[in-house]
């Protein structure tokens, strides 16, 4: 694989168990605890919502879904 799909899968992974943990965040929040874009974090999340892991609840904010996941 790739150095830059290793580092946007291991991104996506830690935006993951950052909602799951943290239950409903920002679009924002997320921004400022990542240190990337709103852009970068946006596509990110849509990566997590076609996988149906995450969703929307209200705009700009999210959650994670109850689909079992095993996280490696």
């Amino acid at each position: 694989m790739r150095p830059s799909t290793d580092r946007m899968i291991t991104r996506v992974k830690s935006i993951y168990l950052y909602i799951k943990e943290k239950g409903t965040v920002t679009t924002s929040e997320l921004v400022d605890e990542f240190g990337i874009t709103q852009r970068t974090i946006q596509r990110d999340l849509n990566v997590l919502e076609y996988n149906h892991l995450v969703h929307s609840p209200s705009r700009g904010k999210w959650t994670a879904t109850k689909k079992k996941v095993k996280v490696s």
